[in-house]
This record gives C-alpha cells, sequence and structure tokens, in this order.
C-alpha cells in the first residue's frame, strides 16, 4: 500500500478481469500498529509509517479503483478501529490513523451516493489474528524503543514503566476473541446486502464501550478505558521523592511487577 507501483498493477489487473462488468466490492483491510507507548515516547515516525498504510495507502487504493466501482454501483468496505473512536491508552499513532481513515470513508459515502456507491466502516473489537498473537515482534519493538528512547524521556518515565505498558497490552492482546467469523460476517454482509450498513461493530462487550463513552463523564470515561486496556501507572519522575504523586493510580507494593501474554 506504500509503493505506487505496486497499486497500479492491482489497478491494470482488475480493469482486466472486470472490463465488461466493473468492480463490485473493494475491502480495504489494512492495520498496521508497530508500537504500544505514550504520544510522547513514540516517535513521529511511528505516526508517520500508521498514517502511510492506515491511511494514505487506503485511500491512493480507493481513488485508483473508484472509477470500476462507480461503473456498477458498487460497494466499499473498510476496517476501521475503536481506537479511532476513543483515546485507548498508548495507541495514539495507529488510532488517529484509523479515525482519520473512518472520517475518509464518511466522506466518500456522502459524495459517492449519487453514483449508487455505498461505503461501509467495520468497527471490530480485539480479535486474535496472526499480528496479535505475535508476542515476539511486540518484545522486539519495545526492546528498540528502550535503546532509542532519548535519556531524559526515559528517566522521566522510567524503564518500569514501558515494560508495564507492554505487559498490559499483551495481556489484553492474549483476550482477544479466537473467532475471526464475527469480522468476516459484518464484511459479507457489506458486500451483498441490499441494504448494507454504514457500521458495523463485530465482536462482544463494543455496545457497553460505546455507551460509555457516549454518555458518561469524561473521567468515567478514561477510567473503563484503563482498566479495560492498559491501567494507570505512575511515572518514574512523578513517584520519586514525590509521595503527593502516588494517589488511586499508584500500583503500590506491586509496582514494577506487569501481567504477561498467557
Amino acid at each position: 500500500l506504500t509503493k505506487p507501483a505496486d497499486i497500479s498493477r492491482v489497478l491494470e489487473f482488475t480493469k482486466v478481469h472486470t472490463a465488461s462488468t466493473g468492480l463490485w466490492g473493494l475491502v480495504n483491510n489494512a492495520g498496521h500498529n508497530i508500537l504500544v507507548a505514550d504520544a510522547e515516547l513514540s516517535p513521529v515516525a511511528t505516526y508517520r509509517s500508521c498514517m502511510e498504510v492506515n491511511f494514505f495507502g487506503t485511500l491512493e487504493m480507493t481513488k485508483a479503483l473508484l472509477p470500476l466501482l462507480r461503473r456498477s454501483s458498487g460497494r466499499i468496505v473498510t476496517v476501521s478501529s475503536p481506537a479511532g473512536d476513543m483515546p485507548f491508552p498508548c495507541l495514539s499513532a495507529y488510532g488517529t490513523s484509523k479515525a482519520a481513515v473512518a472520517l475518509l470513508m464518511d466522506s466518500f459515502s456522502c459524495e459517492l451516493q449519487p453514483w449508487g456507491v455505498k461505503v461501509s466502516v467495520i468497527q471490530p473489537a480485539c480479535f486474535r489474528t496472526e499480528a496479535v498473537k505475535n508476542v515476539d515482534q511486540w518484545e522486539e519493538r519495545k526492546r528498540q524503543l528502550l535503546a532509542t528512547l532519548p535519556q531524559e524521556l526515559l528517566q522521566a518515565y522510567g524503564e518500569d514503566y514501558i515494560e508495564h505498558l507492554n505487559g498490559q497490552f499483551l495481556h489484553s492482546l492474549s483476550q482477544g476473541l479466537p473467532d475471526l467469523s464475527p469480522v468476516v460476517d459484518a464484511i459479507t454482509d457489506a458486500l451483498l446486502a441490499a441494504k448494507s450498513r454504514h457500521r458495523y461493530y463485530p465482536g462482544h462487550g463494543l455496545g457497553l464501550m460505546y455507551f460509555i463513552h457516549y454518555y458518561l463523564p469524561e473521567g468515567l470515561r478514561r477510567r473503563f478505558l484503563q482498566s479495560f486496556f492498559i491501567s494507570p501507572y505512575v511515572p518514574r519522575a512523578l513517584r520519586l521523592g514525590q509521595p503527593s504523586h502516588t494517589s488511586a493510580q499508584d500500583p503500590g507494593p506491586n509496582l514494577g511487577s506487569a501481567p504477561t501474554a498467557q
């Protein structure tokens, strides 16, 4: 998706095979995330990488195939993420790219309506895909972050802070749903149903999550995401010699421990 020449080859291949019919459906399924860390700890390159694949790659592929999709009054189905709707801890690079692509699809939905092209966005819960199950990959990226982080930031946050984030993240991934069929069913419905929906939310617990996000106070929303995804952990600079900062967020005697993937 980051190579225009590859997109051009896809376009030419698709033209050959849909010359008489047009293209009925495009499924954008890119979900690129390379780091789990606070926004301040995440290099700008991480944001660019997520945007290049999740947003710009999707944009280029969709625009390239739109003439064929318009000819058949077809469907565009894009897999986004609840992380694009809510501020999940330590997923700002991934989440902002998914928020951008969801808004892009909303724009396409309005603009392509006169052409009869329907646009759907899939917002799945956490499912245990191959990328999710690759624990070694996430461990290596954590080591790279620790090796390249500016010393001032490493001292301010602490290595144990980053270890905690990574351990919590791997634990939450291990709880992902193993059966991918709800996502496949949602994509299939978006492609084939006579009246496809604009949004699909496959997976358990998303109704409650969105209710909390839209209707409860900001403080409760934040606590819910922290307890659901990555629990709070006080940075080193706020712990050392400053006991007033070790409030309800302080892990107390278990400081430094973190759950690991099951």
